[in-house]
């Protein structure tokens, strides 16, 4: 499992030109899933998203992590996170997991973050066409993975 994580002042996704979620200060979450993932990935990659301290404290010291600054996050599926660019220009997805399978994780997903942070929780919809729109804050942008434990 994979995760780009960014600070954001605001950020909302639309679908078919509605907004379908939209937060102010808190986290937009890209989570790409492939076909090795499960229960273990869900649990250190929400753990480490929701212990992550890139909020600034009173000393402006990125000291906070979202709990702590009580903020909300958007969490937006991207199996793009899994591509592969190490043959030619065309990157392969052979890596990302399933619509069916990645589904499951996904909601699972879902559920675990928002109860680590009370449901301060959106998302986009998952395997639709989402424009999101992030107002990166800092910025900071942050990768993880829970394969290689970084």
């Amino acid at each position: 499992m994979r995760a780009i994580i960014q600070r954001v002042k605001k950020a909302s996704v639309e679908v078919d030109n509605s907004i379908v979620s939209s937060i102010n200060e808190g986290l937009v979450v890209l989570l790409g899933i492939e076909n090795e993932d499960n229960e273990n990935d869900i649990d250190w990659i929400s753990s480490k998203i929701t212990g992550l301290r890139i909020f600034n404290d009173h000393n402006k010291v990125m000291n906070n992590s979202i709990i702590d600054v009580n903020g909300e996050i958007i969490v937006v599926s991207q199996f793009t996170l899994h591509a592969s660019t190490k043959k030619g220009n065309r990157p392969s997805y052979i890596k990302a997991a399933k619509s069916e399978f990645a589904l499951k994780l996904y909601e699972k997903f879902l559920i675990h973050i928002g109860e680590k942070i009370n449901n301060k929780l959106k998302s986009g919809i998952f395997g639709a066409e989402m424009l999101v729109k992030i107002e990166n804050d800092g910025p900071v942008t942050i990768f993880i993975d829970s394969k290689n434990k970084e």
